[in-house]
């Protein structure tokens, strides 16, 4: 088993960044993609990004490509999301998800995950 932790979530402004967290434990050896998504009220749930967790390979919704970057440090078993130039419609919860399943496109469906974190609230104010 593999638990998630999401952190880092707030109110922040329009314009303004925000790095989220996701720190893992229990069997991590055994994690091969970790990714990020989100859900707004209303809204189906949104891959965002997701991240090869050996290497380096990434993969990113489009419309957020240039504006938020995935990482990860395995010293310390973490993912990362930096937010940057927010805007009110990203305001939502942000989940990160793993799986021992290689990177590859398929990993851009929520399905594709075993194991997610509880979310963390971004509100972006106008």
């Amino acid at each position: 088993q593999v638990q998630l932790v999401e952190s880092g979530g707030g109110l922040v402004q329009a314009g303004g960044s925000l790095r989220l967290s996701c720190a893992a434990s229990g069997r991590t050896f055994s994690i091969y993609t970790l990714g990020w998504f989100r859900q707004a009220p209303g809204k189906e749930r949104e891959f965002l990004a997701a991240i090869d967790w050996i290497g380096s390979n990434t993969l990113y919704l489009d419309s957020v490509k240039g504006r938020f970057t995935i990482s990860r440090d395995n010293r310390k078993n973490t993912g990362y999301l930096q937010m940057n130039n927010v805007k009110p419609e990203d305001t939502a919860v942000y989940y990160c998800a793993a799986d021992g399943t290689l990177l590859s496109t398929t990993m851009r469906s929520g399905s594709a995950y075993d194991y997610w974190g509880q979310g963390t609230q971004v509100t972006v104010s106008s």
